[in-house]
């Protein structure tokens, strides 16, 4: 079953949708579907109120989300099998402690995309926003499994509390990456920001774009220069999932730094040569 939402108004209030699962819709009628409730605001109301329901047979285990859901909530949260296509953008809190299953954004989301994730992909064609696969605050643990594939920008301190899984951006990175980073493996293609690797206790933060300007906390002490074998697995498997990576990758050695000795120091940075 393919089922399909397609939003009716531009949102000005968020709304948020976690109700609208792949639970709660298997084996329902679109006449029970419309009656889910939503939150708009501080209002409950119904998914009727803003979104066109219609199933189809083409896809089995599907949801679609159709036009701007920039102010959609919690999309995929909880996600545990199944398949998420969002068609145009998502809102904050998208996968938000998902343990299985794939969500596909065509467009750009928002912050706190995959909060405390345990398993499943999702991949972000477009941008996303700050604390990608991070902890909600005054937890211990962020993102513990899966994997996030971001083709465009991303904002600061992706995976912020990490502690599995991994996190691949395409462009441009914010600040305060992998901050507070416990384990697990960051992969930045693009530019990088201030404060990289900040708190990092364990772990592997991968640069393979223009490091010219790079500047790392003097936490960090250089250790050697070396090509990791188990790296070229890593990067195999990366463009499998469709996320583009250059030759270069492949051929280059990479400058290894440990640290934050002001935690664990047992994370590194490897800085592509």
């Amino acid at each position: 079953m393919a089922l399909t939402l397609t939003l009716k108004q531009t949102l000005t209030i968020p709304l948020e949708v976690n109700l609208v699962n792949h639970e709660s819709v298997s084996q329902q009628s679109t006449d029970k579907i419309r009656s889910i409730p939503v939150l708009h605001g501080n209002r409950q109301l119904a998914v009727t109120d803003f979104f066109d329901v219609q199933q189809t047979s083409r896809d089995e285990d599907l949801i679609v989300w159709s036009g701007d859901c920039s102010r959609v909530k919690y999309i995929g949260a909880g996600l545990t099998t199944g398949r998420v296509r969002v068609e145009g953008n998502a809102g904050m809190h998208l996968g938000a402690e998902m343990s299985g299953g794939e969500i596909l954004v065509e467009g750009d989301v928002s912050d706190w995309i995959a909060t405390e994730m345990k398993g499943g992909t999702i991949c972000i064609k477009g941008n996303a926003g700050d604390l990608v696969g991070s902890a909600y605050p005054g937890s211990k643990r962020g993102m513990n499994g899966g994997t996030i594939l971001i083709h465009g920008n991303a904002g600061n301190e992706a995976g912020h509390r990490m502690r599995r899984g991994t996190i691949a951006i395409g462009g441009t990175s914010g600040d305060a990456i992998g901050f507070d980073m416990i384990a697990g493996s960051i992969f930045s293609f693009g530019k990088i920001g201030k404060q990289l690797g900040a708190g990092m206790r364990r772990g592997t933060i991968g640069l393979f774009g223009e490091s010219n300007e790079l500047e790392l906390l003097p936490t960090f002490q250089y250790s050697c220069l070396y090509r990791p074998t188990w790296l070229s697995f890593f990067l195999r498997e990366l463009i499998a999932s469709g996320f583009p990576v250059s030759d270069d990758c492949f051929e280059s050695d990479y400058r290894r730094y440990c640290g934050d000795f002001l935690a664990f120091g047992k994370g590194e940075i490897l800085v592509r040569q």
